[in-house]
């Protein structure tokens, strides 16, 4: 017995060695505005372009400005609207977005700040877009199915007088810091300009450095994105931070291993390690172009969720990590390292659908690649 118990001890002493609960240490850390929810809507592709948007005007004007994530969706959802319509319903409709549908947004309707339209419009304390998608569904299936055989030319009328009931009417003119503005000059007054952005991403069945448009259900805008090698992909990440950048992205959160309530995202060697990874240093799988694409193909990898990455983290062993902000609160019951997710290099090598970043963020070798 007295063996036994010895030999438990060592067993005991070696697991304690071997399991390494994760100690991260800062190694970037770009400026951003706190964490904020998105409430009970699918709009994450605005909080997080609104979040990229604003660590944007602090690198450029080093400003804080509390941007408007409703404002986009306000201007974004009529666009959706007339896509489905005349479609003909063959076409996607709901919450979701891709990030270069706000800069598009900007592009044509500018910016506002958040004191200047909240969203709200005196319906909740937070944002609750579950009763108002339930009815615009509903009214954009009655157009559809066309039932007087003639559609009223009066039907966008309809979709805007709903969003204005829900969201609010658009503000035409606002006053900021004692200063009146329009949103177009609001946007000049923040230094954005839309055409300065652009989306990369990294699959085998398009062109490397050439546009393509990504099949995927929120890009209902069709929007283009330049393809880029799996390595150089990343490399353009990597430079973008180093350079001071951050960086919009778009991602699969699906996984198992992908977790807010721990506040990390890898991909375990061992599929036994699933539960694990999440609380201890556990080996990763090394993620190929050709892996990449098979889980993109066979539907593993989704296009679920957009969040903001604003710098870098590492482990005891020295592994890296992208500090990445969410959109889903700050609650300690809820999420770990207050609303930040730190996402692994083999996860984001395998589950990043796109990024969005600034054309001077990129490394020279892919602007000149890419003809920018």
């Amino acid at each position: 017995m007295k063996k036994l118990f010895v030999s438990a001890a060592l067993l005991g002493v070696l697991f304690s060695v071997n399991a390494q609960k994760y100690e991260f240490q800062t190694v970037t850390d770009l400026e951003a505005l706190p964490v904020i929810s998105q409430g009970q809507t699918g709009t994450c592709w605005s909080f997080s372009a609104s979040s990229f948007l604003e660590s944007e005007i602090i690198r450029l004007t080093g400003k804080k400005i509390d941007l408007s994530e409703m404002y986009q969706v306000r201007n974004t959802y009529p666009k959706k609207a007339d896509n489905y319509v005349m479609r003909q319903g063959k076409a996607q409709f709901g919450e979701g977005g891709l990030a270069h549908d706000v800069i598009n947004s900007v592009a044509d309707f500018g910016l506002v700040p958040n004191s200047a339209y909240t969203g709200l419009n005196g319906t909740y304390e937070n944002h609750n877009h579950t009763e108002m998608v339930a009815v615009l569904e509903s009214m954009l299936k009655t157009y559809v199915e066309n039932p007087a055989k003639k559609l009223s030319p009066n039907w966008k009328k309809g979709i805007e007088a709903l969003l204005d009931v829900y969201i609010g009417k658009n503000p035409t003119e606002f006053t900021y810091e004692g200063k009146k503005y329009t949103p177009k000059s609001f946007q000049e007054f923040t230094k954005i300009n839309p055409s300065a952005y652009v989306t990369i991403s990294s699959f085998t069945h398009a062109p490397n450095y050439k546009s393509f448009i990504l099949n995927i259900p929120d890009n209902f805008s069709n929007g283009s994105f330049y393809n880029l090698p799996l390595n150089e992909f990343i490399e353009n990440i990597d430079n973008a931070l180093a350079k001071g950048f951050t960086v919009e992205l778009d991602c699969d959160v699906s996984e198992a291993t992908f977790s807010g309530k721990n506040g990390v995202a890898v991909i375990p060697a061992n599929d036994d390690d699933a539960k694990m990874i999440l609380t201890e240093i556990k080996p990763e799988k090394n993620i190929t172009p050709e892996y990449r694409q098979q889980e993109f193909e066979n539907q593993s990898t989704t296009d679920d969720h957009l969040m903001h990455i604003v710098g870098k983290m590492k482990d005891q062993k020295g592994n890296v990590y992208y500090k990445v902000k969410n959109s889903w609160g700050t609650d300690e019951k809820r999420v770990a390292n207050g609303g930040y997710v730190y996402m692994s290099v083999p996860y984001m090598k395998l589950k990043a659908i796109s990024i969005l970043v600034h054309k001077d963020a990129l490394t020279a070798a892919t602007r000149k690649n890419l003809g920018l």
